[in-house]
């Protein structure tokens, strides 16, 4: 049986047929049998073939011939695989230039035992003989040749003479199988699939193949093996420390895989057919390699159960496959375009073992003339803010009108633009036994097959019904551009113009596949590129995707390529849902839907002078000591947690700690000049320090008061000051005493930001409350004549942060909702990505294009405020009580005690350092990042120096 993989494979059934079983036979022509034919010559290579499937690819109505005969050696030993729709003769491997013999169950006119007829045949000394006559045979890899196969077109008659086996052990079945070849498709699928549920339920795991006998199974189940074109049935068993499926036929390598819990990397759940059934598990193989298993199941609740099971085990350590980072990094420029790509196709379940759900990349070049390529110049590139189908506005005005007179649902393009079709018409020198498969043993059309770069790129954006997008392999230097090369030196055809086919035509500006390959990669992670791509990823994994803002954006597909248009489970009628599950498969299958809001733009700092540049975000300081002193000048100290940026601080050394409060710290806070700390704790105590000399230097009482929060204005000399019993005060430096007590809300002050002679206080009375304080008031507010806006939320106002340019404010209530507020207009902006209980801490950027939020659910939030988008979300394991950060670095308070860093632009960790004996509660940062103070529940403050590494 070994001997024979390395001719047999499934790409040579039709897609979808299963192959059961193989037996040893001796191959003999049947000598009762005179009528023994030569081919025909071909005809499929030249002329045109007017059936099309609705992809473009050809049919399957006749395959290629050659006139030769069936030149074998008689008899010949080998192996005969019983399949759903066929039978297979393979010779062994030492017959390597003999053909494989397929004989279609649907052509065969008799499938009998034979008994010899004559005392002289050769065939009287053997027993447990099988007859079997056809119209036509298939002839497959002749002289172990890929080429299209070539049918015999006349009536053909073998005996089959069993070597081990008795005939009555695979006759019936064969006849069986020979009987619902006869049926209409949606009947012999039913017929097919009773024949396979009988046989493969009194197939059962076998034990022996279970490691150790201290293996514990936990589940058994049923479920099929993925691979391009492939359905390769099996049983899947899960025990405590692997993974088994063992195939019901010997069609793979190894007659069981196994797939070590400990082994195993990721684990996808995909969508199949569109579907949830699939299962796709990335691990290590035993030859330390990368490898790959994809799974498929009858029902999703099968998957969900071995899922769930899968997940549950404690020896699965499955790595941080940093998805919730993956568009904060490429956001900042930490990974590439390419790898941004494939990490939306696969989590929009497209996967490279499915070529019904393909991975999709864009065209990004639409030069393909020029003797050189301008990747400086714009006009050298598509259009990413438009599908395909809308590049030309003649061919869109056309397709418009067609629409009109459509009934529902209307589709504007006809044709998709990813199928296995339009997947393999790229790929077909690389793959072409897919190619033979998919169209039942033969090539495209020599002029419809991909020949030319420049031509393809012509008629996908002229032609009515050609709309495809490309593949990653065009973006894949590391493969030197081999799918555009006929390397195998594969016969597919000739030309109208007397040309073979053979490599494919590049555009004059690539000096060859590889650096045609590179220049797109180059083109695709350039400036240009990564400036609009946001606008693709729109149109086919966002919110153009579908509804009315595909309609808008002339991105509209026939209404069965999208999830969720129809759920086959409700579909009774099996011709519909066989109809169906064809049409689904070959037309092309839209992607998952990823983002119901605009996806964020890339940051281009250095397009920052263009004026149709997206917003941007610093991954650098630019800004001198001057110009931070004029924006404090100007707008406040906080102006300085969004312009900064902090050294990656990598350690921390303890100074020293104050254990001065007698309750709970409430709030820390550092003077703009980096000379006085102050700290507020329920005690109604107001401590002073100062820095240089590392001592206390006042301790304010404030009867009565049970103080919330504090902030330091930049005149040096007032403390303001807020409380739980509504009120605000401020506390002056140069004199040492309070004033000014105002009850500014009905309850408690939670919290309050100033910047800029702006001053915002939130409180549990649900609103937040806007003031004028500045030096024309001499920063006092007056409750008649400061009082600017009130600003409605629906529970507790518990933080807030006014932007940097004081345009806006984001504040963060104890059910859980982030709020943007207009403070032009007071008006509520949008209700931001919400956390599920209470936040603790909101600010904004550098630019105030993002917004940092963390609370009592965990988690650590950025979300981009141009669309709504969520960067960034992480749990952290506890309860998250402050946070401050510069745009780069995050610097969080935990409930356990500890102090969390992050780099916010790759979202990777930097330290975790127990700062307390219980939760941190407040935390302050000097503008520098050299000074961190701490407040805990423990009544302690600490003052840290941060030891920091340089920026790079």
């Amino acid at each position: 049986m070994s001997l024979l993989m390395d001719r047999f494979s499934l790409l040579l059934l039709e897609p979808g047929e299963i192959y059961f079983e193989d037996c040893a036979v001796t191959l003999h022509r049947n000598p009762d049998f005179k009528a023994w034919p030569t081919f025909e010559p071909p005809t499929s290579h030249r002329g045109s073939n007017k059936n099309l499937s609705r992809n473009g690819s050809s049919t399957h109505e006749s395959l290629s011939t050659d006139r030769v005969d069936l030149d074998m050696t008689w008899p010949i030993k080998g192996r005969l695989k019983i399949c759903s729709k066929s039978l297979v003769f393979v010779p062994p491997r030492e017959f390597h230039k003999e053909p494989l013999l397929k004989f279609p169950l649907r052509e065969c006119t008799d499938i009998q035992e034979w008994f010899p007829k004559s005392f002289q045949s050769v065939l009287v000394r053997e027993q447990n003989l099988i007859a079997l006559t056809c119209t036509s045979c298939v002839i497959m890899l002749t002289k172990n040749r890929l080429a299209p196969f070539k049918n015999s077109r006349h009536p053909v008659s073998f005996v089959f003479a069993l070597q081990y086996g008795k005939v009555d052990d695979y006759l019936s079945q064969i006849c069986q199988l020979q009987r619902a070849s006869t049926l209409p498709p949606v009947e012999q699928n039913g017929m097919i699939a009773a024949i396979v549920y009988s046989r493969q339920s009194r197939l059962q795991f076998d034990p022996c193949w279970l490691e150790s006998i201290r293996e514990n199974i936990l589940l058994k189940t049923v479920g099929n093996k993925i691979t391009p074109l492939v359905i390769n049935p099996g049983r899947i068993v899960l025990t405590d420390t692997i993974l088994y499926f063992q195939p019901y036929n010997n069609a793979e390598i190894n007659p069981i895989i196994r797939v070590r819990l400990s082994a195993i990397k990721r684990i996808f759940q995909r969508r199949y057919l569109l579907r949830p059934l699939g299962l796709e598990i990335d691990y290590t193989n035993p030859r330390g390699k990368a490898d790959h298993i994809y799974l498929t199941f009858n029902q999703p609740e099968d998957r969900q159960r071995l899922y769930h099971k899968l997940i549950s085990q404690d020896v699965l350590v499955l790595e941080d496959s940093k998805e919730d980072t993956m568009t904060l990094k490429w956001q900042n420029g930490l990974i590439s375009n390419f790898d941004y790509l494939l990490y939306l196709n696969s989590s929009a379940d497209r996967s490279f073992n499915d070529l019904t759900q393909y991975p999709v990349f864009p065209w990004v070049i639409s030069d393909y003339t020029s003797e050189t390529l301008d990747l400086d110049d714009p006009k050298s590139f598509r259009d990413l803010t438009k599908p395909m189908g809308a590049l030309n506005p003649e061919r869109l005005a056309s397709l418009k009108d067609r629409i009109q007179d459509m009934p529902d649902p209307k589709f504007l393009y006809g044709s998709h633009y990813s199928t296995p079709g339009f997947v393999l018409y790229f790929l077909v020198r690389k793959i072409p036994e897919c190619m033979l498969c998919l169209q039942n043993g033969k090539f495209d059309q020599p002029d419809r097959m991909f020949n030319s770069v420049p031509q393809t790129w012509i008629n996908v954006t002229t032609h009515h019904s050609d709309f495809k997008e490309l593949v990653p392999e065009f973006y894949m230097p590391e493969n030197e551009g081999d799918f555009l090369e006929n390397r195998h030196h594969i016969d597919f055809g000739v030309r109208h113009c007397g040309t073979p086919v053979g490599n494919v035509e590049l555009p004059p500006w690539a000096k060859s596949p590889a650096h045609f390959v590179q220049m797109l990669r180059t083109a695709l992670d350039s400036d240009l590129v990564s400036k609009n791509l946001h606008n693709w990823i729109d149109l086919i994994f966002g919110y153009k995707q579908r509804g009315p803002e595909a309609g808008k954006a002339d991105n509209v597909f026939y209404h069965l390529c999208y999830e969720g248009c129809v759920d086959m489970d409700t579909i009774v009628d099996l011709e519909d849902r066989y109809a169906l599950e064809v049409q689904i498969g070959e037309f092309g299958q839209v992607p998952k839907q990823l983002f119901t809001s605009p996806h964020p733009s890339k940051n281009l700092p250095h397009l920052d002078d263009e004026p149709d540049s997206p917003t941007n975000i610093k991954t650098h300081s630019s800004h001198s000591n001057e110009s931070l002193k004029s924006l404090v000048n100007q707008h406040g100290r906080h102006i300085l947690d969004s312009v900064r940026l902090w050294k990656n601080i990598d350690l921390f050394t303890r100074v020293c700690d104050y254990q001065v409060h007698k309750e709970t710290l409430s709030c820390v806070a550092i003077s703009i000049d980096n000379l006085w700390i102050f700290s507020i704790s329920h005690d109604s105590i107001l401590k002073m320090y100062s820095i240089p000399e590392m001592q206390i230097l006042r301790s304010i009482s404030v009867p009565g008061l049970t103080l919330s929060s504090c902030y330091p204005l930049p005149n040096n000399k007032t403390v303001l000051l807020g409380s739980k019993d509504h009120s605000l005060c401020s506390y002056s430096i140069e004199y040492g005493r309070t004033s000014d007590f105002l009850d500014v809300h009905r309850d408690a002050v939670s919290c309050l930001d100033w910047r800029g002679g702006t001053l915002a206080t939130g409180s549990w009375d649900c609103t937040v409350k806007i003031w004028a304080c500045n030096e024309v008031n001499g920063y006092k507010v007056r409750l008649g004549e400061d009082f600017k806006a009130e600003l409605d939320h629906s529970s507790h106002v518990t933080c807030l942060h006014i932007c940097p340019d004081r345009s806006q404010l984001v504040s963060g209530t104890r059910e859980g909702v982030v709020v943007l507020w207009c403070l032009n207009s007071y008006q509520m902006i949008q209700d931001l990505q919400r956390h599920k209980r209470q936040v603790k801490s909101v600010q904004f950027s550098l630019d105030g294009t993002r917004v940092a939020s963390c609370g009592s659910d965990f988690r650590l939030k950025v979300i981009d405020l141009k669309t709504g988008s969520i960067l960034f979300s992480k749990d952290l394991g506890e309860e998250l009580n402050c946070l401050a950060w510069d745009g780069q670095t995050a610097i969080l308070g935990g409930g356990s005690g500890h102090l969390l860093g992050w780099n916010m632009l790759s979202g990777e960790p930097l330290f975790k350092i127990l700062a307390h004996k219980g939760p941190v509660t407040a935390i302050a940062v000097s503008e520098d990042g050299n000074f961190i103070v701490t407040g805990g529940d423990d009544r302690k403050v600490i003052v840290w120096t941060g030891n920091a590494k340089k920026a790079t």
